[in-house]
């Protein structure tokens, strides 16, 4: 699987000072893995204090607007809370770096499958655009699983104003801080059965992938295949995960 080359980042995941540039160049050799399978995979985006300092911040309510049981919502077990403004440093600093070098893939997807909408090449203006729909509330979130717990299959969409890809990076250890708990992807294809993929991610780990949908080349042309991710049962231990989506919520 292909992978993104970037500057690792450092710093701490709170204070008040700059994060260094997260994204120095994107490696074109990435781009057909999200094209060919609607994922690409970024190696040891964030080191480890850093994964160890995010997952710390569970705990701290005060940063955050929401917190989610899924089992209260048949989302299937475990919980997750989403992030308040301002967002931590790091965070922040990955979603305005990450976001201009997807933002290209994005333009590309949609015009292969006739949407006339573009996102401009600033994060901050694609906020600006959600906040005139409406949608105002931030969307990164801190996920926390511990034995048994699982997220079913889903699409992280939040209002009318959806970018098409998404982050997710692994904070915790695996082998270490539980096994299992493993990333899944599915895609639906017309007139086909669906395909699943499972991701292995080590702690520090990114994976870029679909939202919803993407564009695939086929005989007759392009067609529109559909995307949903999950997480597999945990069978020990406690997982944390980030979750960076770059479209605010209603």
């Amino acid at each position: 699987m292909s992978a993104f080359v970037v500057a690792r980042l450092d710093g701490p995941a709170r204070g008040t000072g700059t994060v260094p540039l997260a994204v120095a160049a994107a490696d074109e050799s990435a781009l057909p893995a999200l094209d060919t399978s609607g994922i690409a995979v970024i190696p040891s985006l964030l080191p480890q204090q850093t994964c160890r300092e995010l997952a710390g911040l569970y705990s701290q309510d005060s940063i955050f607007r929401s917190r989610v049981v899924m089992s209260r919502h048949g989302f299937g077990r475990g919980e997750y809370k989403y992030f308040a403004y301002p967002l931590p440093p790091v965070i922040a600093r990955l979603r305005t770096t990450l976001y201009p070098r997807l933002a290209s893939i994005a333009n590309r997807w949609n015009a292969q499958l006739g949407n006339p909408v573009r996102f401009p090449e600033n994060h901050a203006q694609f906020l600006g655009r959600c906040r005139a729909a409406g949608q105002s509330r931030p969307t990164p979130l801190l996920l926390q699983y511990v034995e048994g717990d699982y997220n079913c299959l889903h699409q992280d969409l939040y209002g009318a104003h959806v970018f098409p890809l998404q982050v997710v990076v692994l904070l915790s250890k695996p082998g270490e801080d539980f096994d299992g708990g493993e990333l899944v992807l599915t895609e639906q294809r017309p007139r086909m059965q669906s395909r699943a993929d499972v991701v292995p991610l080590r702690q520090g780990d990114a994976a870029v992938f679909a939202v919803h949908h993407r564009p695939v080349q086929g005989v007759r042309g392009i067609y529109r295949v559909n995307h949903r991710h999950g997480v597999s049962r945990v069978r020990r231990g406690s997982r944390h995960t980030l979750g960076i989506i770059f479209h605010d919520a209603e």
